[in-house]
C-alpha cells in the first residue's frame, strides 16, 4: 500500500491509474462525470403542466322575466250584513260559514207588525180612490150647472181643486201602501251577494235595529283579488318598459298573474292584472295593485297568503350558464371563456334571474364560446389550459322564482276507531 501512495505522489495521473485494479478504476470512472456536474449547478426543472377546467357552450333560450311579489288575497265584495227594518228576529235560515247565494234568505224578523201596516195602507188607498170618484162626479155635476148658470164660477173651481187634491191624496196614499209593503218584504233578510257567509251574530229573539244591528258578514269568492305592493323601482321599470313598447302597463294591459300558496312549490293558480293604483304611497315608496283570479272551486279564502310572479318584460333571446360560472370582480361580473388559442379570457356579462337553474345571461356571451365552468380561483387571464367539454343541462323544472313550501305540523295527538 505505501507503494501505491508513494506512487501517486511521484508519478501521473495515468501511470497511478494503470496500477489500479480493474474493479477499482472501473468505479472511480463512473464517479467522476457525477462529480463533474456538481459542480456546474443546478439543471432546470421541465415547464409544471397545463391546467385543466371543464368548459361548456352556453343554453340559447328564449327567455320572459317574472317579478316576485308577496300579498294575500281578498275579496271583490265584503259585506256586513244588516237589517233594513227593525224588529225581532224569529227564524234563521242558514248554517254558519256555508256558501250563498245572492237573494237567498238569512233571517226572518217578525212581519206581523208590517203586515198589519201594509194592510192599513192598502185601506186608505182604497178610500182616497173613493174619495176622488165622489170629487169627480160633483165635478161632473157642477160643469152642467155651469152651462146653465145654475151654479157660480167661484163654486165650480172649488169642485175642480177638490178633485185634484183627491187625486193628489190617492198617489200619497199608494206610496205609503208600497212603502209599507217593501218594508214588509224587508222583513226577510236576503244575501245582497253570492259568496261564503260568516256566523250569525244575533239570535232568534234578539231585537235588531234597521242599519244598525250587525247580523252577518259575506264575503265573495270567485272571482278572488290578489293584492300586494311593489316597489318604486319596479314602477319606474314598468313605466319606462310601456313607453318603449317592450311591455305594457297593467293599468291598461291585463298582464299574467301566477300565484303560488304557502304550502306549494310551484304556481298553480292564474290570473290577470286589473288595477294599478293612482299614487305611490310617500311613506312607504310602494304603490298598491291587484290582479283577480278564478276560483270555481271556492278553494282560495280571503285573508290567506300568498307568494305572486308578475309578468316583468316581453321575449328576450339570452344564454344561460350554471351560476357558479359567474366570477364578481368589484362592480362588474365575468364569464372566463377559453379562447381558440386555449387561453382564459375574461368577458364581462349582464346578468339576470334564474331560470331553470341556470343564471341568464343577458349581453357579452355568445352561444359558441366556452365557459369555464370550475377552477375559476386558480385562473388568470391569457394563461392556456386544457379544457374538458361537457353539455350544461337544466337543474330543475321551469319555476323560477325557487320558493320553499311550508308545510302544516304533525298532528299532536290520536285516536282510534
Amino acid at each position: 500500500m505505501m507503494s501505491v501512495l508513494k506512487a501517486n505522489r511521484t508519478n501521473s495521473a495515468p501511470v497511478f491509474l494503470a496500477t489500479w485494479p480493474r474493479s477499482q478504476l472501473a468505479w472511480f470512472l463512473a464517479i467522476v462525470p457525477a462529480i463533474g456536474l456538481s459542480g456546474c449547478g443546478t439543471p432546470t426543472p421541465p415547464p409544471p403542466p397545463k391546467p385543466q377546467v371543464t368548459v361548456a357552450v352556453p343554453i340559447a333560450r328564449d327567455v320572459v322575466d317574472w317579478d316576485d311579489y308577496v300579498g294575500r288575497f281578498e275579496a271583490i265584495q265584503d259585506v256586513t250584513v244588516t237589517p233594513r227594518v227593525s224588529g225581532t228576529i224569529v227564524k234563521i235560515l242558514f248554517r254558519d260559514g256555508q256558501d250563498v247565494r245572492e237573494g237567498q234568505p238569512l233571517f226572518v224578523i217578525d212581519p206581523r207588525p208590517y203586515r198589519a201596516t201594509t194592510d192599513q195602507a192598502l185601506a186608505n188607498v182604497g178610500k182616497a180612490r173613493a174619495t176622488l170618484v165622489n170629487a169627480r162626479t160633483e165635478l161632473a155635476r157642477a160643469r152642467k150647472l155651469l152651462d146653465l148658470q145654475a151654479v157660480s164660477r167661484e163654486e165650480y173651481e172649488t169642485k175642480v181643486s177638490a178633485v185634484r187634491a183627491d187625486e193628489a191624496e190617492v198617489k200619497a196614499q199608494r206610496a205609503a201602501a208600497e212603502s209599507a209593503q217593501l218594508n214588509s218584504g224587508f222583513t226577510t233578510v236576503r244575501a245582497p251577494v253570492s259568496g261564503r257567509v260568516s256566523d250569525r251574530r244575533a239570535s232568534i229573539g234578539n231585537v235588531v235595529a234597521a242599519g244598525t244591528t250587525p247580523l252577518t258578514r259575506i264575503v265573495s269568492l270567485d272571482p278572488i283579488r290578489f293584492t300586494f305592493e311593489g316597489s318604486e323601482s319596479f314602477y319606474l321599470k314598468y313605466a319606462r318598459k310601456a313607453a318603449s313598447g317592450e311591455r305594457g302597463s297593467s293599468r291598461t294591459t291585463p298582464n299574467p298573474v301566477e300565484v303560488q300558496l304557502a304550502d306549494e312549490s310551484g304556481y298553480p293558480h292564474h290570473g290577470r292584472m286589473v288595477f294599478v293604483d293612482n299614487a305611490i304611497d310617500p311613506r312607504s315608496g310602494t304603490i298598491k295593485a291587484h290582479a283577480e283570479l278564478s276560483n270555481d272551486d271556492h278553494f282560495l279564502t280571503p285573508g290567506m297568503f300568498g307568494r305572486a310572479r308578475l309578468l316583468g318584460s316581453g321575449g328576450y333571446h339570452a344564454m344561460l350558464v350554471p351560476d357558479e360560472a359567474i366570477v364578481t370582480d368589484q362592480t362588474r361580473r365575468l364569464v372566463y371563456v377559453v379562447s381558440a388559442q386555449g387561453k382564459v379570457e375574461p368577458h364581462p356579462v349582464e346578468i339576470g334571474p334564474i331560470v331553470s337553474g341556470l343564471r341568464v345571461v343577458r349581453s357579452g356571451l355568445r352561444p359558441t364560446e366556452h365557459v369555464v365552468l370550475d377552477g375559476l380561483a386558480r385562473l388568470q387571464p391569457g394563461v392556456d389550459v386544457t379544457t374538458k367539454i361537457i353539455t350544461i343541462k337544466p337543474h330543475t323544472d321551469d319555476t323560477s322564482p325557487v320558493s320553499t313550501p311550508l308545510y302544516a305540523p304533525a298532528a299532536s295527538e290520536a285516536t282510534t276507531r
